[in-house]
């Protein structure tokens, strides 16, 4: 039965599907045979939690323990939360419809920086005292996962536990010694404590961090028996794995409305920018027969009429075109739509694309990255010009009149050269249109868009500096000023949320106190240019003493203890060093399945053999 307050709220907001539940396939227990409550939090709105894939992963893997109720809980848009606060209506979750403070644990997927307001304010706005030395043996256990584990630092004030890596072991793991610890009398630090010896989970009070008269960090200190290094978890076999085939059906309109499929976790490229391609290490594909039938058994529960194949890189999974072979002879006759993102311009095909053609494929995307072959090669993109031309005349004999390619303006190296080399890769796609296209008079849509470059942890590029926002600016400006062609348009990212982002992914923990000045002073859903507020941030910086420039803005000397030091994916810092060292020659790193290059990553799958080294 519905709160009578949300009731008498729901007409007054809008989309007021996000916040009632009841959709098809979600999961209710019965609550006298539930001995553990969690909570699963997405600090974003309902159309992008209920787009995440891993959140609908673990909502299962959790659920399917036996005594333990996993319900979710989505970030309020301002009208909502507004109502919430004005008629003293805690945050609840979607199933049960009860207040989070009642929940056992409260867990966050953290797959964006700018994400870190929202959870305090979701914190908050369950009565849950938002920082760990707040909180009291009554309180949840609050608890974080997601790609911004891997530098935990600036959130250490507020999450009690973090859980590295993969979370369809660990996470039950945790849960597990929550229930041992509560039936034997367990103290909450005991807990925290006995936690820290789980693989994967990274306690931040069990650690102690001293600094330097220069500001770097001198030391950190494991204490109470924590690992001086938490090493990530990943699962080995992704076929033996959960998968939800049969998921949560929304009830109102989300971003990624359809099914879809994981082709493989990892990735064997190694683009040095790339924060998830190193941390995703080692590449683990699942098998064609079972991909097979995870899309039609979900096609078939959930009668959606579009499916996307997911991963860093589609067009890597080696059995490609047998998926898509097997899907469309399904999902053909019914109209499914079948989705390839992420597709490389060296890895496309004339029968990759008689497969898109069947789906009605009318734009492709590509990610060139950068303007010319040097800067290419400096971060190792590992596609040439020829590369993507050659996959634009195959987009466009076959009938494709849109071609979108993405690129990023800052990386280290990058000179005006490489930025004017973007309208000119950009004019040869429209020339090849000209020279290829099946139907001219349909005219072509080409579209570049570039992002601000932000250094992030566990790549090689972690030691880098963030151009300034005003030169990020005028490189912009450079750019603009070379296009001429009408067919060309161009798109660019905002300076402001990527400093920010800079910031917060190579902060450490003192940046917290700047999270919570921002989230005092009115800060939340900062990843959504109706609420970010760019001077909000610079205000706190200078509240708290932090110099944003510290973090953003500085190179760090190889021999810097960085924040994220206690931390293991896997991949050897010394191998991210030599890949810096080979972007100042502009020099390649063949990809994974050319040769092992001993970044370290096998060492985490059984015999230190990963998929692409057996064949």
């Amino acid at each position: 039965m519905m709160n009578p307050k949300l009731e008498r709220i729901l007409p007054r907001v809008q989309k007021p599907a996000r916040y009632t539940g009841g959709e098809y396939n979600e999961i209710i227990k019965d609550k006298a045979e539930v001995d553990t409550r969690f909570a699963f939090c997405f600090p974003d709105t309902y159309e992008i939690g209920m787009s995440n894939l891993g959140m609908r992963i673990l909502y299962g893997v959790i659920n399917n323990m036996e005594g333990v109720w996993c319900e979710r809980c989505f970030a309020p848009w301002g009208d909502m939360e507004e109502e919430m606060r004005k008629n003293d209506l805690p945050l609840y979750a979607l199933e049960s419809g009860d207040p989070l403070n009642e929940f056992d644990i409260i867990g966050f997927s953290l797959g964006y920086e700018m994400a870190y307001t929202n959870v305090l304010n979701m914190l908050d706005l369950a009565h849950v005292p938002i920082r760990c030395d707040q909180r009291s043996e009554k309180d949840p256990i609050i608890v974080a996962g997601g790609t911004c584990a891997v530098n935990a630092e600036p959130m250490a004030d507020f999450i009690d536990v973090f859980f590295l890596g993969e979370g369809e072991e660990v996470d039950c793991e945790f849960i597990e010694l929550y229930r041992k610890g509560r039936k034997e009398g367990w103290s909450r630090h005991q807990l925290l404590v006995e936690t820290a010896k789980i693989p994967g989970c990274y306690v931040p009070t069990l650690y102690e961090v001293t600094y330097q008269q220069d500001g770097t960090i001198q030391s950190i200190t494991p204490t109470e028996g924590a690992p001086a290094k938490v090493t990530k978890r990943i699962i080995k076999d992704l076929d033996k794995s959960y998968f939800p085939t049969h998921t949560i059906i929304p009830s109102t309109e989300i971003v990624h409305d359809r099914v879809m499929l994981e082709l493989f976790r990892g990735c064997i490229r190694g683009c040095r920018f790339c924060q998830a391609g190193y941390c995703y290490r080692p590449v683990r594909p699942k098998s064609v027969d079972l991909l097979v039938q995870q899309g039609i058994e979900s096609c078939h529960d959930s009668g959606y009429q579009e499916m996307t194949l997911s991963s860093l890189s589609s067009s890597d999974y080696r059995g490609l075109t047998q998926v898509c072979d097997g899907l469309l002879e399904y999902c053909e006759p019914r109209n499914i739509n079948l989705n390839l993102p992420s597709l490389r311009a060296d890895g496309f095909s004339m029968s990759i694309m008689d497969r898109l053609q069947k789906a009605r494929k009318t734009s492709i995307t590509f990610a060139p990255e950068a303007g010319t072959q040097r800067l290419r090669d400096a971060i190792n993109k590992n596609v040439t010009e020829e590369d993507l031309l050659k996959s634009c005349a195959t987009v466009f004999e076959g009938g494709c009149s849109a071609v979108k390619l993405y690129f990023m303006l800052g990386l280290p190296t990058e000179t005006d050269e490489d930025v004017k080399g973007i309208e000119q890769l950009a004019t040869k796609v429209y020339w090849t249109w000209r020279n290829h296209s099946s139907n001219r008079a349909r005219g072509v849509r080409i579209t570049i868009s570039t992002s601000f470059f932000v250094p992030k942890p566990f790549t090689p590029f972690q030691w880098e500096e963030q151009i300034s926002m005003q030169e990020y600016q005028r490189r912009v400006d450079l750019l603009r000023s070379c296009i001429h062609n009408k067919s060309i348009q161009y798109n660019w990212h905002e300076v402001d949320t990527s400093y920010i982002e800079a910031v917060l992914a190579r902060g450490d923990r003192r940046v917290g106190k700047a999270i919570e000045e921002v989230w005092k002073t009115g800060g939340k859903m900062d990843s959504w240019s109706d609420y970010f507020v760019f001077q909000r941030w610079l205000d706190a910086f200078q509240a708290t003493g932090i110099d944003p420039d510290f973090y953003a803005r500085r190179v760090r000397p190889g021999c810097e203890v960085l924040p994220w030091s206690m931390i293991d994916v896997g991949v050897r810092p010394d191998y991210l060093m030599r890949e810096r060292e080979q972007a100042y020659k502009s020099v390649i790193t063949p990809d994974c399945r050319v040769r092992c290059m001993g970044c370290g990553a096998n060492k985490l799958l059984p015999g230190g053999v990963c998929d692409e080294d057996r064949r």
